[in-house]
């Protein structure tokens, strides 16, 4: 510990880089422990792909442990600790279950069984075909976004399964993840939503009045959001009072006869609340197998946008009772001469979205340029007559591919990579004309643009996948008994 908190104050915010070898806009590269060794994501993904007759044996280095060998209650705790804070960060089922079997292969528990679901973590262990198995599971009850300490868990996990901590030291480190503040103070995080409202109106064509409505409405309704959460109050009703002060103002303003573009507000206060990462993991889940966990996660965002629904739907029939007129329809202002004025929001919005998920501070450039790739390839697609679900999974499929060979080249999650830089094209815009075709009783125009939020939002999600599963392809993939290098999917179930 003590040469660990020597390292923090060395570097001032607990990396590992000195600063005469790093600029300090570039991110910190965080070596393997062993040269020439593939991410522990997917030496153990392999493991845990494979059926289990043909389970390679994982190429690790066991931690030097005394000769009667490490308490098997010890290391099944530890693993589901680990995982417990995998988890509630937001990372997929597959990498929780492979961080898990790492970390059990690595102290010598060879027999294990991890079991993940949304809200429960199982893991078993046999000793032999004779012996009884030891279980031990794990509830998540609170979940809390800090990929700052979700980075520092997956370096945790590389540190172990290469062999260099013993089950005490890596004990020691865990808790001091836990215990770690968040790097952003609260004052910052709340700011941070408003102004991604702020970026996000510009970014879909609005102007400085309608930017500083946007930001002032996030800022209120996630001020009161946070007064509901300080009082345990259940995440929907806070999503519903949160959405409410960006329809609010925008019905005032047009009582008022300001002219502003109703559009553009709502549809900023509507970014901070989107819940792309969760949708994000859902996705994942589902694809990589975990389908309990994926619906879990989807109901989570279903409960989530029907919150914003609710919110947003009283406020406008409350101004459609008081005489506003809203227009229902409404779309992407694409002018060419706002093009770098737009895309500098885009940039922006992400940077703030890194903030609020409390991204390491020399990760916010790569998370702007991030934003800014994306709403380029975006506009592009879109401009050469691509359908918004096509441009979306392309650029989103772009990200993902750079997110995840990053990750992998500076050792860490791909998370925070990724999520902060698909911020822009989160479709705020179609959820907004579908709730107000709605409210309005444009019940087939509402439908048809909450159908057109949700492709999106899936596409969005998607393409993060296959950028991710692509990143693969060039990396090494590990050997198995055979020697040779392969990373199976699981096979066809063909209806039964």
């Amino acid at each position: 510990m003590s040469e660990q908190h020597a390292r923090q104050q060395a570097d001032g915010e607990g990396g590992r880089d000195h600063p005469s070898t790093r600029a300090p806009w570039e991110p910190e590269r965080r070596p393997n422990s062993r040269a020439g060794a593939s991410p522990w994501q997917d030496r153990l993904r392999t493991q845990l792909r494979f059926s289990g007759h043909t389970a390679p044996i994982p190429i690790v280095v066991p931690a030097e442990t005394p000769e009667a060998g490490p308490s098997v209650p010890r290391v099944l705790d530890l693993a589901l600790r680990m995982g417990e804070l995998l988890l509630a960060s937001g990372e997929g089922g597959e990498d929780v279950e492979a961080a898990m079997l790492g970390i059990t292969d690595a102290y010598g528990l060879e027999r294990c069984q991890p079991n993940v679901t949304f809200v429960a973590i199982t893991l078993s262990y046999q000793p032999s075909l004779v012996e009884p198995p030891v279980t031990g599971e794990r509830v998540v009850r609170r979940r809390a976004v800090d990929y700052t300490r979700l980075d520092e868990a997956h370096q945790l996990v590389e540190d172990i399964t290469g062999g260099d901590l013993t089950l005490e030291e890596a004990y020691h480190r865990l808790a001091d993840i836990r215990r770690n503040r968040h790097p952003y103070p609260r004052w910052l995080l709340l700011l941070s939503a408003g102004l991604i409202a702020a970026f996000a109106s510009v970014m879909v064509g609005g102007g400085p009045v309608v930017a500083i409505a946007a930001c002032v409405a996030a800022l209120i309704g996630e001020r009161l959001a946070q007064l509901l959460s300080d009082r345990g109050v259940p995440e929907f009703y806070q999503f519903v009072l949160a959405s409410m002060p960006a329809a609010a103002i925008t019905v005032a303003m047009i009582k008022l006869g300001i002219g502003i573009s109703p559009y553009a507000v709502v549809t900023g206060g509507l970014f901070a609340l989107l819940p792309g990462r969760a949708l994000v993991a859902a996705v994942q889940d589902g694809l990589t197998g975990f389908y309990i966990t994926a619906a879990a996660r989807l109901l989570e965002v279903f409960y989530l946008i029907v919150g914003i629904i609710v919110g947003i739907s009283i406020v406008i029939y409350v101004g459609d009772r008081l005489g506003v007129e809203f227009a229902v329809e409404g779309s992407f202002n694409l002018n060419a001469n706002h093009r770098g004025v737009q895309l500098l929001a885009a940039g922006a919005v992400s940077l703030t979205f890194a903030v609020l998920v409390q991204v390491r501070r020399r990760l916010l450039p790569v998370a702007f340029a991030g934003g800014a790739v994306g709403w380029s390839v975006f506009q592009v697609l879109r401009e050469a007559g691509a359908a918004p679900v096509l441009a979306t999974a392309v650029a989103t499929g772009l990200l993902g591919l750079l997110g995840q060979l990053l990750a992998r080249w500076h050792g860490t999650s791909a998370l925070p990579y990724v999520i902060p830089a698909i911020g822009p094209m989160l479709p705020g815009s179609a959820m907004y004309q579908g709730m107000l075709g709605l409210s309005l009783g444009h019940t087939d125009t509402g439908w048809l643009s909450l159908v057109n939020a949700a492709s999106l939002a899936l596409a969005l999600a998607a393409g993060v996948n296959v950028g991710s599963e692509a990143a693969r392809f060039v990396l090494p993939s590990p050997p198995t008994r055979t020697g040779r290098e392969m990373r199976p999917a699981s096979k066809r179930t063909r209806g039964f």
